[in-house]
Order: C-alpha cells, then structure tokens, then sequence
C-alpha cells in the first residue's frame, strides 16, 4: 500500500531526495519549501502524486495549516517528516539574541509545531511515522555550533519523551541523525556570526577536525530512509553515514568514565558514600 508523506524543506538536500525516492516508488508526497520555485520541476513529473506547500515553519498557524491541508488532500498521513533546518556556525560569545533565537525558531519550533499539527491526525488514524531529523550534533558538540547544539539536543530530548507518549497510539518516532553529507547546511543555508579574532586558533583547529570527515552523497540516503519507514518496528534512534557511531562511541565512552571517577562526589550529593 503506498505511504502519504509530509515533508518539510524539500527543495534541497535530504528533503529533495526523500521525496524523489516516495514518488518514484509510488507514494504520495506533501512536500514544503518557502520557495515553490524550487520544486516546479517535482511537481511538473509527478502532478497527482506530489502537493507543493509553501511554508515557514516558524509560523505556527502555518504549519497547523498545512498539515491538515496535506491530510484533506491526500485522505491520511502516514510519515511526517521535520526536515527543514539550517546550521548556524558562531562561538558562543560571538552569537548574538536574534542568532540564537533564529536558529531555536526554526530547529526546534518549527519541527515542535508540525509535530504537534499531526499528531491528533496520527492518532485519530491509530498509527503514523514521525521522522525528526537530527544529527551527531545532537548528541555530541564541536567548537562554533554551539547554537547548532543547542537546537538538536533540544529536538533529541523532546522527540524522546514524545516517543514514550505517543507508543500506546501506535505512532513511532524516529530521530535522523547524520554525518558529514554534501548538503547546502553548511553552504548557503547556513548562517555565520560575526568572528570575534580571539577565537580564529579554535577555528583552524577545528577546520582541521572537519576536513578529516568522511561526506557523503545525500542521494545515497534514499534506500535508508525507505528502510526506516517501511520497518515493523523503526528505531528510535539512528545513525546515517559512517563517521556518528565513532564519534558516539568515543564521547560516550569519555562520559561514562567521568562520572565514574566523579562517582564518590555524586554520592557525597545525596548524603551517602
């Protein structure tokens, strides 16, 4: 049977190539972008089978609205898919309140919104898919994504507990998180602060660190994703690429040994030892 999707940010990137794999597959595809431009040539191929809805998701009747315009033209949702972000690079002494405050709106608001606008569709139906995409940015963190950071550890924790919320109506939540792939999030979508000189060492240390990345292809992602939603039982959580489960691995593996060592202090805490 095939799928109804709602995707945010479909005009680039893993947006763009979600959605080519639904519809070369037979799905059906409710795809956003601000710019529906950017998606003439989708909707040209696949006139039936593709709905192209322009949208902000940091306005929250929008998203409301959208949602359930993709639910009435397509008579159900089956995968909801938060995919519209940008990275924004800046120290954290160099961001300024608008900065930060841009880069919560859309990160995590926006997929907050959308989420919140499908789930009573979700659970009227006793089943659905929610895809958040995330990154090893939201469980680990690296000199000047410190906003970044900020946004996808926040989407980590609450689709998290959502998943906990919504089991018992059938609906799974699953967190994307990615490597290094060759999308514009850290080209022309991206945003950068103003640089503070004292912090260039850190920088060059850091473009350092970046250039030893394995980058992928975002077309190469399309079986995985189609692995994901078509999966009895998807997981929560899940790695796209080979450099995250290293870099988890080794953070992890640093975290668990430091509160080891703190251990007796933690104890200490609560009055025991």
């Amino acid at each position: 049977m095939s799928k109804v999707w709602f995707i945010t940010g479909v005009s680039r990137g893993f947006g763009r190539e979600w959605t080519l794999a639904a519809l070369e597959r037979g799905d059906r595809v409710a795809g956003t972008a601000r710019d529906l431009a950017t998606v003439d040539d989708i909707a040209a191929k696949y006139p039936d089978d593709f709905l192209a809805l322009r949208l902000d998701v940091t306005d929250r009747d929008a998203d409301f609205a959208a949602v359930q315009q993709a639910a009435e033209h397509f008579g159900r949702l089956d995968i909801v898919v938060n995919n519209a972000g940008y990275g924004h690079f800046g120290m954290i002494e160099e961001l300024t309140e608008q900065e930060v405050r841009a880069q919560l709106e859309t990160n995590v608001f926006g997929a907050m919104w959308v989420t919140q606008a499908a789930l009573p569709i979700l659970r009227a139906q006793g089943s659905g898919h929610i895809i958040q995409v995330s990154s090893i940015g939201g469980i680990s963190a690296f000199q000047n994504l410190g906003a970044y950071h900020a946004s996808k550890w926040a989407l980590e924790g609450f689709s998290q507990a959502l998943s906990q919320e919504v089991a018992g109506f059938g609906i799974h939540v699953t967190l994307i998180e990615p490597g290094g792939f060759s999308t514009d999030w850290a080209g022309p979508s991206s945003v950068h602060s103003a640089p503070n000189p004292a912090y260039d060492p850190v920088r060059e240390a850091r473009e350092k660190v970046r250039g030893e990345r394995n980058v992928g292809e975002p077309t190469g992602t399309r079986a995985a994703i189609l692995a994901v939603v078509d999966a009895p039982k998807p997981p929560l959580r899940i790695f796209f690429g080979v450099d995250p489960l290293r870099i988890a691995t080794a953070d992890y593996e640093s975290r668990l040994a430091l509160w080891r060592e703190w251990e007796a202090t933690s104890r200490l805490a609560q009055g025991t030892e």
